[in-house]
């Protein structure tokens, strides 16, 4: 894959905020507007469109030490700090994100974008329609990671960043990270892929698909086009949350938090209501997704999991695939996560190595499974600031700062 041609640039972004300060503290999300059309890897283009994004830390005169932060399924533009108007809701990684933590927002100006389709201020499916003044629904385009890498770009653009110091996901996000490598070769200077995959298994594909069903078979989902109804599939989409939250635990923190002890009771009731403190727990995650979260946005991001595949282009092998890269490369895996195993890392540790590129590898020996990415374990985040004061120092080197 060869590098895409140059995106529009800040003329096309109608709505520019200025950056925040480097002190966190509340943050606000900031609206970038593109009335171009975007071209869709299936073929579609989709326009006009925002993007939601928010900044933490400053950037520097060269304009050189920009990080993107690329979240994963329900994740979103706040990566870190408070919000004005709720000084509880913290970042999703807030715990590696910010003044002295390892992706230091004193040394680092971090962007925290959130990808069309989702359902927390860019372009979704939830999102009204300007041709019909009514939410997209079922008519909202079928989106990709290669379409998600691209939007960021032009943001990157609008916002006068050519190159960033390093692009960054764990999960869902990893694999952006990763195809931003790819597609834009000489705008990454290094690429941080978290407990990720370069393509999911049989196995994943078959969990996304069971939770899609979910939904889809909802009667209050409508083919999508529920809003108009005034109802939400919440049923459906607690289930396909159920299912989905199982596999970002391990066996052994479930049986460490859960085990087999009873709800409420030593005895068993002999029905189906909760008897076990896991069907508590899990019915209570799949409820509160229901009420934050849209359908028809799991739906598009479970399906832009399952088209990833970096070699499919050429149907060739993934070291070619990753062959346009030039950026040094950072990945982690933990030793507990089945979702995307340490495998899968290895894997694209082996094809970067082949294929000559800078790669550090570490695999962390962690309890927490698949979610174990956005935990502060001391080993993990030892190895993410080493690798980002690496990256510090060669921003220093040429003079960057």
């Amino acid at each position: 894959m060869s590098e895409s041609p140059p995106q529009p640039n800040a003329k096309n972004c109608v709505k520019f905020p200025a950056m925040t300060p480097q002190d966190l503290g509340p943050v606000s999300a900031q609206l970038a507007h593109f009335d171009q059309p975007l071209p869709l890897a299936s073929g579609q283009q989709f326009g006009p469109y925002h993007l939601a994004y928010e900044t933490y830390g400053a950037l520097n005169e060269r304009r050189s030490n920009a990080v993107l932060i690329c979240h994963a399924l329900n994740a979103s533009h706040h990566v870190a700090g408070t919000r004005p108007d709720n000084p509880q809701d913290r970042g999703w990684w807030d715990n590696m994100v910010g003044p002295g933590k390892p992706v230091d927002t004193q040394r680092f100006f971090v962007i925290g974008v959130n990808n069309l389709g989702s359902c927390f201020g860019s372009s979704g499916p939830s999102s009204l329609n300007p041709q019909t003044g009514r939410p997209y629904g079922s008519q909202f385009p079928v989106v990709t990671v290669e379409d998600w890498v691209h939007a960021q770009a032009r943001l990157a653009d609008a916002l006068g960043i050519d190159r960033f110091a390093a692009v960054m996901g764990g999960s869902l996000g990893g694999m952006q990270a990763l195809q931003w490598s790819i597609a834009y070769p000489r705008r990454v200077a290094h690429a941080v892929i978290i407990a990720s995959t370069p393509r999911l298994s049989a196995q994943n594909i078959a969990f996304n698909e069971v939770a899609r069903r979910a939904i889809l078979n909802d009667p209050d989902f409508h083919g999508g086009d529920f809003y108009a109804h005034g109802v939400v599939p919440k049923l459906g989409l607690s289930i396909a949350r159920m299912v989905g939250h199982i596999t970002y635990l391990s066996d052994d923190v479930m049986a460490q938090k859960f085990g087999r002890n009873l709800q409420s009771t030593d005895r068993y009731q002999y029905g189906f209501d909760v008897e076990f403190q896991i069907e508590s727990y899990l019915r209570h995650q799949g409820e509160k997704f229901s009420r934050y979260f849209d359908a028809n946005t799991y739906l598009l991001i479970t399906r832009a999991l399952d088209y990833f595949d970096p070699t499919r282009p050429t149907h060739g092998s993934l070291v070619e695939a990753l062959s346009p890269a030039e950026c040094g490369f950072c990945l982690v895996s933990f030793t507990t996560d089945w979702r995307f195993s340490p495998e899968r890392s290895r894997e694209m540790v082996a094809a970067l190595m082949e294929g000559g590129h800078a790669v550090t590898y570490s695999e962390i020996d962690a309890p927490y499974g698949h979610d174990a990415f956005l935990m502060e374990d001391p080993k993990y985040h030892a190895v993410i600031r080493t690798y980002f004061d690496r990256i510090a120092d060669d921003l220093l080197r040429e003079g960057g700062r």
